[in-house]
């Protein structure tokens, strides 16, 4: 069966510090330029959100903080934010609920608050979604700063996010698909990272087959069950996973969830694990191994969310 989902576009981790968060994903051996920030005013002044991204191919991993919460880094690219007078008020607005959410979410917990799926068929998939009774907000266009060998260029990216409790919002944050430019390179990270593979989702036990059946409908697949954990195979090495709150220890040894539902963890493949756990253990990051042996630095080393190294051929 053809599907119109076919692995994860980029997961947004929330952080109140960006220069710290910065910082130790840096030391996590994560290549992220400098963040880009709006400013408004003279002299300028951050506005609204920051964003940096540790780019791979076809994929991607967000660090976010709300502008005004911790520390500017030093390197962070200042970018005035512009717009037709009669349009810079409402962009003004936007800017403002956007930040105004991220600072709900960080109100949950500092930690994952974002997952978006890769959909190259994304006009198909907002169809099937809608045929399913799945809300959501259209399908949107806008174009992204992309970090590749060769330096930045702007790239499509079309978009749409799915809503449960609000507008683009369910119960875990905000969950969505989105489609772009194949072309991206991505860029070299020490720790030899070439790809975003998984998300793990922790649920409260009693909502676990719930959160299936909205998962199924966002997929259009069904889940592979081991227990208190459900696994949706997304092509490739790609998988989002629930777990219930009580086996979230069997998975991730020494984890919880800060809230139910959340995003508690994701996985990114490296080619050479021993390779990658050597250049941890020399930067003196705490680290431990999942359930299936794999390295793994815990939330409390990484703002909120465990990330996970996972030995995979490159994509």
């Amino acid at each position: 069966m053809d599907h119109d989902i076919d692995g994860l576009h980029h997961v947004g981790h929330l952080v109140r510090d960006m220069d710290q968060a910065l910082d130790r994903y840096r030391r996590l051996g994560f290549s992220l330029p400098g963040p880009a920030y709006p400013v408004l005013g003279e002299p300028p002044e951050p506005f609204g959100v920051g964003n940096t991204h540790a780019y791979f191919p076809g994929n991607f991993v967000e660090l976010v903080t709300v502008a005004g919460s911790g520390r500017v880094p030093g390197d962070a690219r200042l970018i005035p934010l512009k717009a037709p007078s009669e349009r810079l008020t409402a962009l003004k607005e936007a800017v403002r609920g956007t930040a105004a959410n991220l600072e709900a979410c960080l109100r949950r917990f500092e930690g994952v608050h974002i997952l978006m799926f890769d959909a190259q068929d994304i006009d198909g998939a907002a169809a099937r979604l809608a045929a399913a009774r799945v809300g959501h907000g259209g399908v949107h266009a806008a174009q992204r700063p992309v970090e590749t060998a060769d330096g930045t260029r702007m790239e499509p990216v079309r978009y749409l996010e799915i809503d449960g409790i609000g507008p683009g919002r369910v119960p875990e944050g905000r969950v969505g698909l989105a489609a772009n430019d194949r072309a991206s390179a991505g860029i070299s990270h020490p720790n030899g990272a070439h790809g975003l593979v998984e998300c793990v989702l922790c649920v409260a036990d009693d909502a676990l087959d719930e959160a299936e059946r909205r998962y199924e409908r966002y997929l259009g697949r069904t889940a592979r069950r081991d227990g208190p954990v459900r696994v949706f195979e997304l092509g490739g090495e790609a998988r989002v996973t629930l777990a219930a709150a009580s086996g979230l220890d069997e998975l991730l040894p020494g984890e919880s969830a800060a809230a139910l539902p959340g995003f508690v963890a994701y996985a990114v493949g490296v080619n050479d694990a021993a390779r990658t756990e050597r250049l941890l253990r020399a930067g003196g990051i705490p680290l431990g191994r999942t359930s299936a042996g794999e390295l793994v630095v815990p939330a409390r080393a990484a703002f909120g969310a465990a990330i996970i190294f996972r030995e995979t051929g490159r994509p």
